[in-house]
């Protein structure tokens, strides 16, 4: 009696056992062989009649296998060039993080007046007129406490700069405090 040719159905044992072996993951192995059964469905047309069938499902799991580690090593490369161009581009996530608080810190300690006249603008994106509806009060009293605010964030920003351009040196600024300027009066410091 001749022996009966396998069907795909009946290699489904051997290849889940063998893409285990290579995977050494149940949920992997079971990818595996759905990715070799697709594969093999696609490729049937150049299936010989005298091919093992067992030997050719094997050899396309296999070859599944390797195409997939190549692929995952390509984007392994690809995401450490990814990576070393970000960290060339931006600094890193802890800087930006500190950065972030150390700016909130000084909205914050801004006179709740200003706060609140750079939030309506700057950050709800409202228009002057409305942001001053909303606040009661009149549109330059607005502009005079968005203006504060923005000044005294520069001053922040400015002297941020100064302690971290020259973080090793103690000494005190050459130019002093910022002088401001009054506009009809000379210089005050």
């Amino acid at each position: 009696m001749r022996s009966k040719r396998p069907e795909i159905v009946d290699l489904l044992v051997p290849l889940r056992r063998y893409a285990r072996s290579l995977t050494r993951d149940a949920i992997k192995a079971d990818d595996l062989v759905h990715d070799t059964l697709v594969r093999a469905l696609e490729s049937r047309a150049n299936l010989r009649p005298d091919t093992n069938l067992r030997t050719w499902m094997m050899t396309v799991l296999h070859n599944v296998f390797i195409d997939e580690q190549r692929r995952r090593r390509v984007e392994a490369r690809h995401a450490d060039v990814l990576v070393q161009l970000s960290d060339d581009v931006a600094p890193p996530a802890q800087e930006g993080q500190v950065r972030l608080m150390q700016i909130r810190k000084a909205f914050e300690d801004l006179p709740e007046e200003q706060r609140a006249a750079l939030h309506l603008v700057t950050l709800e994106g409202m228009a002057y007129a409305d942001a001053a509806a909303v606040l009661g009060i009149p549109i330059g009293t607005l502009m005079s406490r968005l203006g504060r605010g923005r000044a005294a964030l520069r001053a922040f920003e400015e002297g941020s700069r100064k302690s971290r351009g020259s973080a090793a040196s103690d000494e005190p600024s050459e130019r002093g405090p910022p002088r401001l300027r009054l506009v009809g009066r000379e210089n005050v410091a």
